[in-house]
């Protein structure tokens, strides 16, 4: 069967639009959808923007804090199935915040109205897949957004907040995934293993993004996901993290921000050994945004200081094909554990090289 054959129903013109604006929104979600197979490509790349929708709302810094929380609140409705709200009410409200000039992210959310007439023309058993944890999602946007109104943008205060918003984050999406790789045949035991190592699949990649993207978090959406109390240690004030004279301290954090990503790496190993391959998932899919992530650790604990300035911390354009060429069509998942450690030791591109 063709990949075109194996589309879930739907309008194709809105398939299309969906598969192309993931590529535009996500590096990460665009490499995993572009090898995945049909339908499971289509259910990713639609669930996934279903959640990139209250994402961008929640990031946006013009939007009052009240008003963000609002719309997320109407969005968050119109997901509920049993609530009449429908998704219009949402891009009317949302229309006044749409930028002049949009963004590929601000295109999605315009788009609202598309991207859910396509989720909902999907089989009934991914809608119940995805619905839910895409609304604990949006509900926990909101929830931190109204946290945090007074101060017009996150402040993470502990290690303890810094996991709640990532599991709301990146926790409920890595739950979106298993429950749509669980609908099938799939042992208790299997399945048991999955939802026990899901979250933390999903908190190891919001984590590295934390660490990441401290000067874009800050200077473009005014928020501060690294942890006051660790910051406070240093004698860093969160509102001065990019600031040159506290350099010293705030990388001590992006660093120890780093090593706690990293306690969730075996984990999302054992996540990675465990995924059934059906359905269209492959293991590379998941597989390829891990080792990335174990690479991208590693620049971090190395340069941790350029996490605070507009350099950035990722890997290589050049790493990042030879992980991709090496994972793709790969079922291999007894790998796994040399390419990670080959990976954090240093760049998988320089290796493959040298064996070349």
């Amino acid at each position: 069967m063709s990949r075109d054959a194996a589309r879930p129903p739907g309008d194709d013109a809105d398939l299309d639009w969906c598969h192309e604006a993931v590529q535009g929104v996500s590096r990460t979600f665009a490499l995993t959808v572009d090898v995945l197979d049909e339908p499971m490509a289509s259910y990713i790349c639609i669930g996934y923007l279903v959640c990139r929708v209250a994402d961008t709302v929640e990031d946006a810094d013009h939007i009052p804090p009240e008003e963000q929380a609002r719309l997320l609140r109407v969005y968050d409705r119109t997901l509920d199935p049993d609530d009449e709200t429908d998704v219009h009410d949402f891009r009317d409200d949302v229309d006044e915040w749409l930028p002049e000039a949009r963004s590929d992210d601000w295109d999605v959310v315009a788009a609202a109205p598309r991207i859910v007439r396509t989720f909902r023309s999907l089989p009934a058993d991914v809608r119940r897949a995805v619905t839910p944890p895409a609304r604990e999602l949006v509900q926990g946007m909101a929830m931190f957004v109204e946290r945090y109104a007074d101060t017009g943008g996150l402040r993470i205060q502990s290690r303890e907040e810094l996991e709640e918003y990532c599991y709301y984050a990146a926790g409920t999406v890595g739950t979106l995934v298993t429950n749509l790789l669980t609908r099938g045949d799939v042992s208790r035991e299997r399945r048991d293993a999955l939802y026990d190592t899901a979250e933390q699949f999903g908190l190891l990649l919001q984590l590295v993004n934390v660490a990441k993207d401290v000067y874009d978090d800050y200077t473009e959406e005014n928020n501060v996901y690294l942890p006051a109390e660790w910051l406070d240690a240093e004698g860093v004030p969160q509102d001065e993290i990019i600031a040159p004279k506290h350099e010293s301290g705030a990388a001590a954090v992006v660093r120890r921000t780093a090593a706690h990503a990293r306690s969730f790496v075996d984990d999302a190993q054992t996540y990675l050994e465990t995924v059934p391959t059906t359905d269209g998932n492959t293991l590379e899919a998941w597989a390829i945004p891990f080792l990335l992530a174990v690479g991208t650790l590693r620049e971090l604990l190395a340069s941790p200081e350029d996490a605070l300035s507009a350099t950035g911390v990722k890997v290589s354009r050049q790493e990042v094909f030879a992980v991709v060429t090496t994972m793709t069509g790969a079922n291999d998942r007894n790998s796994l554990d040399e390419l990670r450690e080959t990976i954090a030791g240093q760049p998988f591109h320089r290796v493959s090289t040298s064996a070349d």
